[in-house]
């Protein structure tokens, strides 16, 4: 039997194949961005009490109730706009499939989608599955700012669909309260579909605001707003997320969720029902707790010859190691693992077409001070 792929240019993805190597040769990972400190104690205790009474059985399709009230309750603590929790929230397995599900539910064979370089690579297997055509811009190489006017000469008469991501992975870069009003005006008295990935949202430093697409109701009503519970809480694992959406989109969202997982693991959505109900500290502090992260390891970098990149959000670090090495970032990143130990993530494999001469690594701090000391001895031997 002869099979023809439907996904050709999808492989193993890179974090998968950098972990391997991390594992195969015992570098300290900072390649895959999951946190190795503990998940918050009520939601472990909240997650044990749900399933010792019994909340092993199908969720509701959309979620239990108690946690799209939760989330509802959450948006409007957060962005100051309300939503019906039971026709704009449905609770996912993960912010991955939430993407998915939403470039199915809209997006016809044919149809384009714009999404903005360097990207996550969840983003173009969606496009495809859906038989669109990804259309990529890309972003400022050096900030990783949007061009709007680049963006807008993207836009045709098959576009069906754009994607944004604030706080931005890999960069950390964030949308401004300006972005909002030029994606605004791009989008007024057009039929472009929005869905915004922020999965990332309590991860901000230096006092500023996450300019959720939510704050913005002229852009919330054409949008999907896919969010995390695994950033927020420290247990990626787990694999819960949601998406917000007016009660149109929703319903069309739901059709593709229904027959892709159906419903999402019970005791844990039980669980975040509690943690957002009764510890809104965690979240509201997160951008702190990572901030001082960041600033440890920004400085520790400073004894090393990689050159930190600014990080406005996120748990993430882009360093330029061309006083390092020339080699191209995949080979440099393997190089980096195999002979130095250190994991890292190379920028290549979010872009459509890299940027000539581009010579950026990506390193999660999302991790426990030893972690980051035994990766920072290893650097500085570089």
């Amino acid at each position: 039997m002869h099979l023809q792929t439907k996904l050709p240019k999808v492989g193993t993805t890179i974090f998968t194949v950098m972990s391997q190597l991390a594992l195969e040769h015992k570098a300290v990972n900072l390649g895959q961005g999951f946190p190795d400190f503990a998940v918050p104690q009520r939601l472990v205790d909240a997650l044990a009490r749900a399933m010792a009474d019994g909340r092993n059985q199908y969720a509701p399709m959309h979620g239990i109730p108690a946690l799209r009230q939760a989330i509802a309750a959450k948006t409007a603590r957060c962005y100051g706009r309300d939503v019906d929790p039971d026709t704009e929230v449905t609770v996912t397995s993960g912010a991955s499939e939430a993407i998915l599900d939403a470039v199915l539910a809209v997006v016809r064979p044919g149809e384009e989608v714009i999404v903005l370089d360097p990207c996550y690579d969840c983003y173009e297997p969606a496009i495809d599955l859906a038989g669109g055509v990804a259309v990529h811009v890309p972003l400022d190489p050096q900030d990783f700012t949007v061009d709007w006017q680049r963006v807008r000469e993207a836009i045709t008469p098959r576009t069906r669909l754009l994607m944004i991501n604030s706080p931005h992975n890999p960069s950390g870069a964030m949308l401004t309260e300006g972005d909002m009003r030029e994606l605004a005006n791009l989008l007024r008295d057009t039929d472009i579909v929005l869905l915004s990935d922020e999965v990332y949202e309590h991860i901000v430093f230096d006092g500023a605001r996450h300019e959720s697409v939510l704050r913005h109701p002229e852009l919330a009503a054409r949008a999907f707003v896919v969010s995390s519970f695994g950033k927020t809480y420290h247990c990626t694992g787990w694999k819960v997320g949601y998406a917000v959406a007016p009660a149109a989109l929703t319903a069309e969202f739901r059709k593709v969720h229904q027959y892709n997982t159906f419903c999402t693991f019970t005791p844990a959505q039980f669980a975040f029902a509690e943690m957002i109900e009764h510890e809104p500290s965690h979240y509201e502090g997160l951008g702190e707790f990572y901030e001082a992260k960041r600033d440890r390891f920004r400085e520790q970098l400073q004894g090393t010859k990689l050159r930190p990149l600014p990080v406005p959000g996120g748990y993430f670090q882009l360093v330029d190691y061309s006083a390092v090495s020339d080699l191209p970032d995949t080979e440099f990143c393997r190089w980096l693992t195999v002979e130095k130990g250190v994991a890292a993530i190379p920028l290549s494999p979010f872009y459509a077409r890299p940027p000539e001469g581009q010579r950026l690594a990506r390193l999660c701090f999302a991790k426990e001070p030893a972690t980051l000391d035994a990766a920072i001895e290893r650097l500085g031997a570089l």
